[in-house]
């Protein structure tokens, strides 16, 4: 039986774990807004020949009326909550669970990849980097040429590359992985490409047992690279907080678990670190 103070703490945790996988109200649309000011949800268009065409009666709009994409200006609406558990399963080795969450989105959210402030550039580069831990290379290809396209500027993505990386066969030398990863964190790539690198430098060293070096990657993936998004940090906090405990920096330990919780609201993570901060009380 749990003392009472332990068992305060256990059910605190409980409820916040619990509040943050509540069943959510029915998600509000996206809307693609178009230089004019007027707007359609995103729903109701769909993309042909580099035009968005409107397929569902819309007010101000005609069905089937066809709008270069040019004049769509950005995106508007919440960002799907499927994004976020998708990506956090991912990172906890849940890949298949998180393409069940990703997939769907990637489908539904397509007509907007070129649209500013769109969803989907990340939840398609979520989606290779979970094909690639698959070591599915004919999926990660084919995702990789549809972000690419969507970013014409960069040429080929730089989470392409990324997921070249991670599929490197299992036998390719851990050195040779580690210089490939670390290629990915330099300072002319985007931070969040140097997060997912840094992290996946990190469960390298995990696996070969490094400790040292697995604290460091999971570290830096949350300072040197705080922009990278918020889930990834709290991601790489959690597995940071292993190497923390068995260095004896219990204090230290405390806080990172409670500032990956903080980042990752409403996704598994939360769960695995209120675990940890349980059996630490």
């Amino acid at each position: 039986m749990l003392p009472l103070s332990k068992f305060c703490v256990f059910f605190q945790l409980s409820v916040a774990t619990s509040l943050s996988f509540l069943p959510l109200r029915a998600a509000e649309p996206v809307f693609v807004v178009f230089q004019n000011g007027g707007s359609v949800p995103l729903s109701s268009i769909a993309l042909q020949d580099d035009k968005l065409v409107i397929t569902a009666p819309t007010e101000g709009f005609v069905v089937g009326q066809a709008y270069p994409m040019a004049l769509a200006d950005h995106i508007y609406g919440p960002k799907p909550v499927e994004i976020n558990q998708g990506i956090a399963l991912i990172l906890m080795g849940r890949q298949d669970e998180g393409l069940k969450l990703l997939e769907p989105l990637v489908i539904s959210q397509q007509a907007s990849a070129k649209i500013p402030g769109n969803f989907w550039l990340e939840t398609a580069r979520a989606v290779l980097i979970a094909y690639a831990v698959n070591r599915n290379a004919e999926r990660c290809a084919e995702i990789g040429t549809q972000i690419s396209d969507a970013t014409p500027a960069q040429g080929v993505d730089p989470f392409v590359s990324l997921g070249k990386v991670l599929l490197m066969p299992s036998t390719t030398a851990p050195k040779i992985s580690e210089v490939a990863f670390n290629d990915l964190t330099t300072d002319n790539l985007p931070a969040d490409v140097s997060a997912y690198a840094s992290y996946f430098r990190g469960i390298l060293f995990k696996k070969s047992k490094q400790n040292k070096e697995a604290l460091e990657s999971f570290l830096s993936v949350s300072s040197l690279f705080p922009s990278g998004g918020v889930i990834i940090n709290g991601a790489a906090e959690l597995q940071a907080a292993e190497y923390l405990l068995l260095l004896g920096r219990g204090e230290e330990t405390k806080s990172i678990l409670r500032s990956s919780i903080s980042q990752s609201t409403g996704t598994v993570i939360v769960e695995e670190a209120n675990k940890k901060l349980i059996n630490l009380k």
